[in-house]
């Protein structure tokens, strides 16, 4: 017991400071998500109200609302897979014995992570620019005409999608490379003994070995997809017709634009159970795998 004690209050700090800067904003943002909460209660208090459940009600109301949510799913539903597939690519070039360089390609391959989103995001507008972009002097070059791609609503998501798996991919490419690093060589060459092909090792051992990391992976992805907000809010402002605005941007739109804070919270909850069905499912498919 003496020693629980302890190692109560050695941890007590840090579960502190969880409890003032997490738990304690979660439970003011779920109080706020049951008033109208806007800038008239935020000059005078007495013009707050408990509104109850009429935020959520309201919200799984508005068509916007799932426009906005189905942007979101598509965003997830082909950026995570692509993300993915990237980063599992790279960290299997820079892990190959012929590999040349590799430090040199992974500080370059990781270094879009650390860029600033904004200035990247800028650079990007200019290399898909309708008249001047330079993707689009290079399909004129092929004999292809010049595509509106953040300005034509079939292309701005995938445009984005483009630019985000670019810009994240290299976070993941770091983990499952430190992952393939960890797989003992002798499975390999017992596999090679058995007479198994490049394509069998990979389906057989690498696959397998990297399941628990892959697994933790595609949740970080797929919890930080569903909260896009920085590519469609520099780059389209959630245009054009809306099909590039996300659940986030949404809430960003209806909590600091239109001064709707407690309806934002409640935008910020329901997208929380949304991720956390989507987490659960994929520790459910583990599992399954398993």
């Amino acid at each position: 017991m003496k020693t629980r004690a302890v190692a109560w209050w050695f941890v007590a700090p840090a579960l502190a400071v969880i409890g003032v800067f997490f738990v304690l904003p979660v439970l003011a943002a779920l109080a706020m998500s049951l008033t109208d909460f806007d800038i008239y209660a935020l000059a005078d208090l007495r013009n707050l109200r408990v509104v109850g459940l009429s935020n959520y009600v309201e919200l799984l109301g508005r068509p916007l609302f799932w426009t906005a949510l189905g942007n979101t799913f598509y965003f997830v539903a082909v950026g995570v897979p692509l993300s993915l597939a990237a980063s599992l690519g790279a960290a299997l070039l820079l892990n190959a014995k012929v590999a040349r360089f590799r430090r040199f390609f992974r500080t370059a391959l990781f270094a879009p992570v650390v860029t600033t989103v904004v200035a990247v995001a800028v650079i990007w507008r200019y290399l898909l620019g309708a008249r001047y972009g330079m993707l689009n002097y290079v399909l004129g070059a092929l004999g292809i005409p010049a595509i509106d791609w953040l300005g034509d609503p079939r292309f701005a998501m995938p445009a984005i999608i483009l630019f985000a798996v670019w810009k994240n991919f290299g976070y993941n490419m770091i983990i499952l490379l430190a992952g393939l690093q960890n797989i003992p060589e002798v499975l390999y060459e017992a596999a090679r003994m058995d007479g198994a092909s490049a394509l069998q090792r990979f389906r057989f051992v690498t696959l397998p070995m990297l399941t628990p990391i892959l697994t933790i992976v595609g949740v970080l992805t797929v919890a930080g997809y569903f909260q896009l907000f920085a590519e469609p809010y520099v780059m389209t402002q959630g245009g054009p017709l809306r099909a590039t605005t996300s659940v986030v941007l949404y809430m960003y739109e209806e909590g600091f634009r239109w001064w709707r804070m407690g309806y934002a919270a409640a935008i910020a909850f329901v997208l929380f159970i949304v991720i956390l069905i989507a987490t659960l499912i994929q520790f459910r498919l583990q599992r399954v795998r398993e």
